[in-house]
């Protein structure tokens, strides 16, 4: 979550020129605070020779910074791809007279799955010298191999060290970059890890922001809610209520750390933001500690370089737990310095607060005293200057293992708020309401018998074992009638069991992953696999609906819309042979290729007389030119051929990834809608 929104107080009329865009009336906001550069000063949270370059830092425009995603396999082509075709290329360059630095990984990031581009945003996108950088930036981001994601912010995940079996909660997730880490963690080493990610905002738009960042992923393993941070409620699984295995606490702070981007916090930063928003960063902190299994491991994180909202915050929670630690961590390659021991809490009025003077200024604003041992030295703190990144601040905390009996649910639980108190003046929060009943818009889950009269059909059309509850087991749709209508969604073992236990309790905004889609009725089978469901189901389909496509028949579906079989038979006889004898419905074409790269396969749509590759058209164009080195543009035509009837396609969140129905065999096709 992170920073604070600080937009629309008093910007009106002014506008940064960090990417050397400055257009019309706009003025550039001024980089300087004296407010706030006497407060770092006098916290001597840099040494005095290294300030003016910090300053100089925090004043300049971030570096653009991507993260390749998927499985390795995939992530090394990706990888491959971004080297072979495009590194090459960006050395020697100039940018109004000035040398840019060669792309380099990030050191700190593992196999070099991250890279930073020393130039920023507005210059990729007005440069020719980068245009081609930037078509590759834009479309593999928009089909999910890449994440553009500023550096400091992938740090939090990597510490928190999620493996395929861990139950994981972020707390404050939205926009969703750190919980798509966390969900690429979970599957890192397997396609059917046992483990799932809660991802949590206490704001709905924003909730709902990060479903649509995290949809792309593909996972049936996440849940998105909606709660405040403070008040999460318990949730049960079997008998016990969920103790996390790993938890992301990504508190709300005031975000100085992104003043690099964010340059309006140059104007807005105040004394008073860090105390403000102190007792709120502990409530969340200390709720993610109740919710902690033993042994496991907490990440508390700010994008904030304040001590009021860092060190202050883990100080209290260690003073009022004692079965917590902060664990030293290393992250090799990343450049940091270690945690603040010792700082001055200075009130709204500019004046230095000693403990027990002002009741305004309470226990959880001050260091640690000469009896307390907290080893707040190993909290890591990251610098602009030290490495051309934003600031950050990363705790790992560590919950110690004990002998006491795991907590058991019962009837009626007294209270559901956090185990200790503060002596804050603000009062204590009331209690959360928590129910799926209230009306906030989202659809009940309901789970379908794995021999629903739909179900059963779907099976035995695509030659899926029965036996295998981990597919029929997990059905669900989302309506009000609890009948399969239009969409089918499939879940995981372990998150059906979470969501069934919990859905009273739980405002849940999303989980699962298309899997069946409702097409034409007159059909064997009206029920079609969604390409996002593919990878989990793949190996589960019988080899009766899939053929074998070779390279040059590929490239003709990708850009040709309904190629009739005729066309097909004059490419490859065998396959058209092979599909002309197939009942009508969804199918799957599989690509072999060569050099020990990913095998590739899609949905198709077979007709009477045609056939259709099932991709949208970001999807397209990004394979085009993953496989072919077919470069594309934002306005290129997709799909040439038959003329495309775009009178039924549907105006909304899914209109890019329509295919229209060509107007000569409307009986045959069928409008494609992916993600």
């Amino acid at each position: 979550m992170g920073k604070r929104n600080f937009r629309g107080r008093g910007q009106k009329g002014k506008r940064d020129d960090r990417n050397g865009e400055n257009k019309g009336n706009w003025t550039e906001v001024s980089k300087e605070n004296e407010k706030w550069e006497k407060y770092y000063r006098d916290q001597n949270i840099i040494p005095e020779s290294e300030f003016e370059e910090f300053k100089k830092a925090c004043q300049s425009p971030l570096p653009l910074t991507f993260r390749i995603t998927g499985s390795r396999k995939h992530a090394s082509e990706i990888l491959e791809m971004f080297k072979e075709r495009h590194l090459k290329y960006l050395s020697d360059l100039k940018f109004e007279g000035e040398l840019i630095p060669t792309p380099k990984a990030l050191e700190f990031y593992p196999n070099e799955m991250a890279w930073q581009i020393e130039v920023a945003k507005g210059v990729m996108r007005k440069d020719e010298s980068f245009a081609k950088t930037q078509r590759f930036l834009v479309i593999e981001t928009e089909v999910g191999n890449i994440s553009r994601q500023e550096a400091v912010s992938m740090i939090p995940p990597l510490v928190l060290d999620v493996q395929s079996h861990h139950k994981v909660l972020d707390m404050c997730a939205a926009p969703g970059s750190k919980t798509a880490q966390l969900i690429e963690a979970l599957h890192a080493d397997t396609d059917s890890p046992s483990g799932f990610v809660v991802a949590n905002d206490s704001d709905y738009k924003r909730a709902h922001m990060l479903v649509h960042q995290v949809k792309r992923l593909n996972s049936p393993n996440m849940i998105v809610v909606n709660h405040d941070a403070q008040l999460f409620p318990k949730t049960r699984l079997g008998g016990d209520f969920v103790k996390f295995d790993r938890i992301l606490a990504d508190v709300p702070c005031s975000g100085d750390g992104t003043m690099r981007k964010n340059v309006q916090i140059w104007n807005k930063w105040q004394l008073g933001d860090g105390l403000g928003l102190n007792p709120l960063q502990y409530k969340i902190l200390q709720r993610g500690i109740d919710l902690l299994a033993e042994g496991g491991k907490l990440v508390y994180s700010t994008c904030s370089l304040n001590p009021i909202e860092n060190e202050a915050v883990v100080a209290h929670a260690l003073r009022k737990n004692k079965n917590i630690r902060v664990v030293k961590t290393e992250l090799p390659g990343l450049k940091s310095r270690p945690g603040m021991k010792s700082w001055t809490v200075i009130g709204k009025d500019g004046q230095e607060k000693k403990r027990g003077e002002d009741e305004a200024y309470y226990d959880g604003y001050f260091p640690p005293s000469g009896e307390e041992e907290m080893n707040l030295e190993d909290c890591i703190r990251v610098y602009p200057h030290l490495q051309n990144t934003g600031g950050f601040f990363i705790t790992v905390i560590e919950k110690l293992e004990s002998s006491a009996t795991p907590e058991q649910p019962k009837k009626k639980a007294k209270t559901e708020s956090t185990t200790t108190t503060t002596t804050t003046t603000n009062s204590a929060p009331k209690k959360e309401k928590l129910s799926s009943s209230a009306n906030d818009g989202n659809e009940p889950f309901v789970f379908l018998e794995s021999d629903h009269e739909e179900l059963a059909k779907c099976w035995k059309f695509y030659g899926i074992d029965t036996t295998d509850k981990s597919v029929t087991d997990s059905c669900f749709v989302r309506n009000a009638t609890g009948e399969p209508a239009r969409i089918i969604y499939l879940s995981n073992p372990t998150v059906k069991e979470f969501l069934m236990l919990n859905e009273e309790k739980l405002k849940i905004a999303h989980s699962g992953v298309k899997f069946f889609h409702s097409q034409r009725t007159d059909l064997e089978c009206k029920w079609r696999i969604q390409s996002e469901c593919l990878p989990m189901v793949k190996h589960k389909l019988s080899d009766e609906r899939v053929l074998e496509c070779s390279m040059e028949l590929f490239e003709k579906l990708l850009k040709e819309a309904f190629p009739r079989y005729e066309e097909l038979e004059a490419i490859e006889p065998e396959f058209a042979a092979k599909i002309g004898q197939m009942v009508p419905g969804c199918a799957f074409i599989k690509i072999k290729r060569d050099d020990d790269k990913e095998e590739l396969m899609y949905p198709i749509w077979v007709g009477s007389k045609c056939i259709n590759l099932m991709l949208s058209k970001k999807e397209t164009f990004e394979v085009l030119y993953r496989v072919f080195n077919i470069i594309t543009s934002s306005t290129a035509e997709y799909k040439q051929g038959p003329t495309l009837d775009t009178s039924n396609a549907k105006i909304g969140e899914d209109a890019d990834d329509e295919t229209p129905v060509p107007e000569e065999d409307k009986e045959e096709a069928v409008v494609e809608e992916t993600k």
